[in-house]
């Protein structure tokens, strides 16, 4: 078992229950000076789900995250991607890379990684 520390995360989708989070890629000033907290999640399996395969509710509320989301995370979180062997592995199985992918989602130990293709 891997352990994957999510530095960035642009969205996290919970596909059962619609919920999400948007996390900031560059903190406040005020967070700036208090040391940020290591959370460390254990990531079982990744999955790569293309936001057409989602529930309509699920894909609009990932369409809206995702419209609100800075060029500045998404490129952090991509590289994060790309540090992570196995999730650039999974993307690659699927002939995509991490410039395809728009958000992720992380429950129970599963790491989605949604993807946006033309």
């Amino acid at each position: 078992m891997r352990i994957f520390t999510a530095s960035v995360i642009i969205a996290v989708a919970s596909l059962g229950t619609p919920a999400f989070v948007q996390a900031q890629g560059a903190p406040s000033q005020s967070e700036a000076q208090t040391p940020p907290a290591q959370s460390s999640t254990v990531i079982r399996s990744i999955q790569v789900v293309d936001l057409k395969e989602l529930q309509p509710a699920v894909r609009s509320k990932v369409n809206d995250v995702v419209a609100q989301t800075s060029e500045e995370d998404l490129q952090s979180l991509r590289k994060s991607i790309d540090a992570t062997p196995e999730a650039a592995s999974a993307l690659k199985a699927k002939g995509l890379s991490s410039l395809q992918v728009v958000a992720i989602n992380i429950a129970d130990g599963v790491l989605t990684l949604i993807t946006k293709t033309a």
